[in-house]
Parts: C-alpha cells; sequence; structure tokens
C-alpha cells in the first residue's frame, strides 16, 4: 500500500510511504486508502486522520504513522485493510508550551533504540520511547524549523536538516550535537538565489546526501567534506540511496538518476511540473515499485525505473 498527503487547495502530494502490499493518500486532514495490486473505486475509503493537515507519513511493518500540528497518530496496518480505521495510538510531545502546536514536519524510526524521532517547527528533535510511549529526551541546537531527519545506527547518530541551513549530527545517547555542517557556506554547495535551507537528508553508512537550496551534494562524513556536488536545477526536496545511484526530485518535471560521482545519468519525465516526493519500496522483490507525487493531481507510478508506467488520478 502507498500512503501519500494530498494537499487539495494546491493540487500537491506532498508526501509518500509505502508499505509492500498496500496504497495510499491524505487529503487536507484525510487519509485516503487505494490497493496497488487491486486499483478499483470499490477499494479506495478514506478517514480523517488529524484536525488539521498531515505534515508527515512513516510506515513501519506493522503501523502507519502520521504527524500534524503537534501530534503523531498510528495505525495498525492490520486494522486498517480490515477498515477499522481507529488510531492504535496518539502522542503528543512535551512542549514548552501547551498553547504551542508546532507542525511536526519529518519522523523516522531508530531500531537500536525502538524509538521515535520527530522534528518540526519548535526547532527541537523529540525522542520518543516506542515501547512506553514516552518521549525520553528532547535534542537542542538548531535555530528554525526541522525539515529533514536520518539515523546512523551503528555510530549512535542522528541527523537533522534545517530551515538554518544547518545539517547537526548528535549522539542520541547524550543528547548532544557532536558536528555541525553548514551547507550554505561552502562555495561549492552554496546558491545564495534559492536560499540556505535544507530539505532533504539521508546517510547510508559513511556517506551522507543533502540539498535544498544549496546544490544536491554527498559528503564524506568522517572527512565532513562534500566529495560531489550533482548539477541540478532549483531545489531538490527528497533524495535516496538507490543500489549505486542516486534518485531525486525537486523543482522539474523528472525524477533525476545520478551517479555517487557526481554525473547525472538520466532524468525520467514525470507528470507534475514540480515534485515533492518519492517512495521506493524496497520490501517487496514481487512488487518493487516508485512512486512521486508533486504540483498535480496525479501520481506516478514506475514499475521500471527507466520510465513512468502509468499515472493515478485524484
Amino acid at each position: 500500500m502507498l500512503v501519500f498527503y494530498h494537499r487539495n487547495s494546491f493540487q500537491d502530494m506532498l508526501y509518500l510511504t509505502l508499505h509492500p502490499s498496500i496504497k495510499w493518500d491524505t487529503c487536507q486532514s484525510t487519509l485516503l486508502f487505494l490497493n496497488f495490486l487491486s486499483f478499483s473505486p470499490s477499494h479506495v475509503y478514506s478517514h480523517s486522520a488529524h484536525e488539521g493537515p498531515v505534515f508527515s507519513l512513516l510506515s513501519t511493518d506493522s503501523h502507519l504513522l502520521s504527524a500534524g500540528n503537534g501530534e503523531i497518530s498510528a495505525w495498525s496496518w492490520a486494522e486498517l485493510i480490515k477498515r477499522n480505521t481507529k488510531a492504535a495510538w496518539t502522542k503528543r510531545p512535551n512542549y514548552k508550551s501547551s498553547l504551542e502546536i508546532p507542525e511536526i514536519n519529518a519522523m523516522t524510526i531508530n531500531p537500536t533504540e525502538n524509538s521515535l524521532v520527530i522534528g518540526g517547527g519548535d526547532n527541537n528533535i523529540h525522542i520518543m520511547d516506542l515501547e512506553s510511549g514516552v518521549f525520553k529526551s528532547v535534542l537542542q541546537g538548531h535555530t528554525d524549523y526541522i525539515h529533514c531527519l536520518s539515523v546512523r545506527e551503528r555510530e549512535g547518530e542522528i541527523l537533522s536538516g534545517s530551515e538554518d541551513g544547518a545539517v547537526r549530527i548528535w549522539d542520541y545517547r547524550t543528547g548532544q550535537s557532536v558536528h555541525c555542517i553548514e551547507v550554505y557556506k561552502y562555495e561549492e554547495c552554496a546558491r545564495p538565489q534559492y536560499g540556505k535551507w535544507i530539505s532533504c537528508l539521508t546517510t547510508d553508512s559513511d556517506w551522507m546526501l543533502c540539498g535544498g537550496g544549496p546544490s544536491l551534494s554527498l559528503w564524506h562524513l568522517r572527512s565532513m567534506s562534500p566529495t560531489s556536488i550533482f548539477p541540478l536545477s532549483g531545489c531538490q526536496r527528497q533524495a535516496n540511496f538507490y543500489q549505486d545511484m542516486i534518485l531525486s526530485v525537486g523543482e522539474g518535471q523528472c525524477v533525476s538518476h545520478c551517479l555517487l560521482g557526481g554525473e547525472v545519468k538520466a532524468q525520467i519525465p514525470c507528470t507534475p511540473h514540480s515534485l515533492n516526493t518519492l517512495a521506493l519500496n524496497l520490501n517487496s522483490t514481487e512488487h518493487r515499485v516508485l512512486t512521486v507525487g508533486g504540483s498535480s493531481h496525479q501520481m506516478d507510478v514506475f514499475t521500471n525505473l527507466s520510465y513512468r508506467t502509468f499515472s493515478l488520478s485524484f
């Protein structure tokens, strides 16, 4: 199943997440469910997830998590497949004020600690123990809201990208920021015309991929230096490592396939004129699928990364 957030007022698909057997959309505060393998109107249903917009989605083997203004809700996949839309739980971080309801822009799982890591509009990272449901720590250091998160399990680190232009590396065991990379201050990455914000961030072993206002760039985390700068126009909003290349989407009507050395191998045309999100299902060898969404009521589906297979309209 695919889950995505579709903001009706702007015809904009903002977030996608994949489960091996399912597919979705979120319209304002509503989640829409689509069976990818048997798509027909009878297989579409929806329910209200939050009082306001959905800002982030995350899928685990057992649950779907969605985040809105100041809260996270979880639904059991087993129950959702039976169309039981009652949330398994809803949690709210410990904000400074009860009047503070910042958006939650990013979520990721730390498997080592069995914890949920979230970041958003209060500039902080909150860590929740998934077994107890208790928020156990807050990481503070960013001066503007957080867009993206990644976890390096082996090193015991969390990485965060922010509107303030910094990628911070945190030791999640001590709660301390151990490194701060201000990407926009590197001449080869800087693009002042777009700003300094970091909108996408992912890691793979000793490597980090990040971009936004600055150019999409590949960093070696042991040396804390950029090794490749990708010549992509516009701001990149999401990028993933995939086998021996990088998949990236952003401003522009294409999915970019980039080599680790910095070359753009291919740019595959898409339906939306600008793309906000991509999701790649790697959990199933039988149904390996890429989906992308953006400034359109249509979502593109790729069963072969070299061409768009079809589009779904909403």
